[in-house]
C-alpha cells in the first residue's frame, strides 16, 4: 500500500511541473451535499419531497439539514468539554442495549446525565429517519450513539484510524454481511463548524481500487471467527469493503488529487449519509453527536448505487 510517511491533507492542492515551474492544481470538484429545509426531528413531507430525498440518499449524497438544531440545556453544555472523555478513544459511546456510557470519566451522577443526553439524541435521530423514510422502519436497527467532544484535527492515530483521510466505513472485527450503515450527525459545537471532505461517487472510487483487492482464502472466514478476530464469519463483501477502506487511506496521491469537495457544517446543523457508500473525511471540529443505524439492504428502493451492487457489477458475479 506504500509508505505512510509525509502525509499531506487532501485539501492541499497538487503541485505539477509545467514549463520548468511549479504549478498548483486543485483536485477536481464534486457536489455531493444536498441541502433540505428540515427544521423538526419528526417532519412531515410531501410524497414528492420524500421520493426525492430518498433517491438522493441512496445515490450516495449527503443530506444536509442546516436548520435542524439539537439544543442543549445549561447542564448538558458542560459535556462538550473533552475532559469527560477517558482519552482512550475519540468517542463517548452509548450502545443501543446499554444504559451506561463507555469511554467517559466522571462521578456516577454526571455519567447518568451524560447517558441521558446521548440517549435523547438517539431517540431524536431515530424519529428523524422514521419520519423521512418510513419504509426503512421494519428493516432498521439502532446501533451505537456517540458524543465526540475532542478536536479531530491533530489527533495522533495510525493511518488506518486517521479519519482525516477519505474513506468508506468498514469494520475489521464486525462483518455486516451487506447491512447498510446509515448515520445521522449533528454539530453540537456552538462556536465552530465541522469541516468535512466528501469524495467522488462510490462507483468511480470502486472502479479505481477494486482491481487491487483480493478474495479470501478457503476457510479464512471460519478460522478468523474461531480465533475471535471477527465477531462472525466475514463475507466476501466485508472483505472487499475493508480493503477498499485501507487502499483509499493508504494512497496519498489519491487523498491529494481525487475528486472531492470541502464542506463546513455550521453549528446547529444536522446531516445524514450512508457512510459505507459516501467517501468522507472529518478534517476539523469538535463536539459532534452521531447515531449509527444498521439497515437491511431489502429496504433500499434503488440498488443501482449501493456498494454491494456496484462491486457485484465490477466483479461480474454476486458477492456472498
Amino acid at each position: 500500500m506504500g509508505s505512510m510517511q509525509g502525509f499531506a491533507p487532501a485539501q492541499q492542492p497538487v503541485r505539477e511541473e509545467c514549463a520548468g515551474e511549479s504549478a498548483v492544481v486543485a483536485p477536481p470538484s464534486v457536489d455531493m451535499v444536498v441541502p433540505w429545509p428540515v427544521r423538526e426531528w419528526a417532519p412531515a413531507l410531501t410524497a414528492t419531497e420524500a421520493i426525492a430525498m430518498r433517491a438522493a440518499l441512496e445515490r450516495g449524497n449527503v443530506l444536509h439539514f442546516p436548520s435542524l438544531d439539537f439544543p442543549l440545556n445549561t447542564r448538558e453544555r458542560r459535556f462538550l468539554d473533552a475532559c469527560w472523555s477517558d482519552g482512550k478513544t475519540k468517542n463517548i459511546n452509548l450502545r443501543a442495549d446499554e444504559a451506561t456510557v463507555r469511554g467517559a470519566v466522571g462521578a456516577p451522577a454526571d455519567l447518568r446525565e451524560l447517558s441521558a443526553l446521548i440517549r435523547r439524541y438517539a431517540d431524536a435521530a431515530e424519529r428523524l429517519v422514521l419520519a423521512l423514510f418510513p419504509d426503512y422502519g421494519p428493516h432498521l436497527k439502532r446501533a451505537g450513539t456517540s458524543l465526540r467532544p475532542a478536536e479531530i484535527a491533530g489527533r495522533s492515530v495510525s493511518w488506518r484510524k486517521d479519519d482525516t483521510r477519505l474513506h468508506v466505513d468498514a469494520f475489521p472485527s464486525n462483518p455486516l454481511h451487506g447491512q447498510r450503515l446509515l448515520r445521522v450527525f449533528h454539530n453540537v459545537d456552538p462556536d465552530a463548524p465541522r469541516i468535512w471532505r466528501i469524495g467522488e461517487p462510490f462507483a468511480h472510487f470502486a472502479k479505481r481500487f477494486l482491481p487491487k483487492t483480493r478474495g479470501m482464502l478457503p476457510g479464512q472466514p471460519w478460522w478468523m471467527h474461531k480465533l475471535h478476530i471477527t465477531k462472525r464469519p466475514r463475507s466476501d463483501y466485508d472483505h472487499r469493503m475493508l480493503q477498499l477502506h485501507d487502499l483509499a487511506k493508504a494512497d496519498l496521491q489519491y487523498q491529494r488529487s481525487a475528486p472531492q469537495q470541502t464542506f463546513a457544517f455550521a453549528p446547529g446543523a444536522t446531516w445524514m449519509v450512508f457512510s459505507d457508500q459516501a467517501l468522507h473525511a472529518a478534517m476539523r471540529g469538535r463536539a459532534m453527536m452521531e447515531q449509527t443505524f444498521y439497515l437491511d439492504p431489502a429496504a433500499i428502493a434503488d440498488h443501482t448505487h449501493s456498494p454491494e451492487a456496484v462491486l457485484s457489477r465490477l466483479l461480474g458475479r454476486p458477492l456472498r
